[in-house]
């Protein structure tokens, strides 16, 4: 299962592209990756499931 996130510059939920998971700096899970279209990093906070 890919997981979503919003890209600002494409304006529409996209499927991540290499999705990482990591921590913020407060200590919550948040998952990067990049936006396939347009290359923008696009995050989720949450982790991946």
């Amino acid at each position: 299962m890919a997981i979503e996130a919003y890209c600002v510059k494409c304006k529409a939920k996209k499927e991540m592209k290499d999705p990482v998971e990591s921590l913020t700096k407060n200590g919550k899970p948040i998952t990067k990756g990049k936006c396939p279209d347009c290359g923008t990093t696009i995050c989720r906070i949450g982790a991946a499931k």
